[in-house]
């Protein structure tokens, strides 16, 4: 079929981070205050529908990386859902970005009786 001729294509791309693992200073409890946490991090980024042919047309993985491991050296955070908030917002700055889901689980926060407690928030770009 010729070029000029192509079916129009709807296109949606994710960038996408799973499983990041890393220790934060977070929880509310007396016996989380002073001690380092595991979280567990999962982030969707959903972007505008160009093409990408370049690193500036897209979300850096090692970015929001990068943004997890800045939230997490800032200090205590008493809440997930505060953890995940500052996430989502860091990656929706990114003007490509329509999109974001972000995951942050406490693994063995319930243990023995659940594998992990944590919270997923999504934010989207509103129209305007």
């Amino acid at each position: 079929m010729p070029a000029s001729v192509a079916p129009s294509v709807t296109r949606r791309q994710k960038v996408l981070v799973r499983g990041l693992r890393l220790e934060a200073f977070i929880g509310i409890h007396d016996h989380e205050k002073g001690r380092a946490q595991s979280l567990a991090i999962d982030v969707e980024i959903d972007l505008a529908g160009q093409r990408v042919e370049t690193l500036a047309d897209t979300v850096n993985y090692e970015a929001v990386v990068d943004a997890v491991r800045r939230i997490a050296s800032a200090g205590h955070i008493d809440l997930v859902e505060t953890f995940a908030e500052r996430l989502a917002e860091a990656c929706l700055a990114h003007e490509g970005a329509l999109r974001v889901r972000v995951m942050v689980l406490k693994p063995g926060a319930l243990a023995p009786d659940a594998e992990a407690a944590g919270v997923e928030l999504i934010l989207e770009r509103n129209e305007t």
